[in-house]
């Protein structure tokens, strides 16, 4: 199960920010997800709650956006979002794409408590 040691470089982040910012606590982190990111979002999700616990990312909640695979047709240069797994251009039927979008993982946001208004 990777998705372990991909909630072990998260929370190393976490608690890199956390620490910066004077936080008390994690509070929310929002992550977005392609759908080729080769994550199942079911089993971050299990990960993040129990690598969680203890930490001040306990009361965390992990938001995952999903991001949808957009391509680029080499032959016609159409672009679009694949819909199903079949990697044809819907124009001109060519396998020749590229893929745009959808293949990666980002931490978009990390939400902190602290006890510095003016700070968070």
């Amino acid at each position: 199960m990777h998705e372990l040691s991909i909630v072990a470089g998260l929370f190393e982040t976490l608690l890199e920010q956390a620490a910066t910012h004077g936080a008390r606590k994690v509070t929310a982190v929002t992550l977005r997800m392609g759908k080729l990111s080769g994550v199942v979002p079911e089993l971050l999700e299990s990960a993040f709650d129990m690598y969680k616990k203890g930490t001040i990312a306990e009361e965390a909640k992990l938001w995952v956006v999903d991001v949808p695979v957009r391509i680029r047709c080499r032959a016609c240069g159409k672009e679009a979002e694949i819909q199903s797994y079949v990697f044809l251009c819907d124009a001109c039927a060519s396998p020749d794409l590229e893929i745009l979008q959808g293949t990666d993982m980002v931490l978009e946001r990390i939400e902190l408590e602290t006890d510095d208004p003016a700070a968070g």
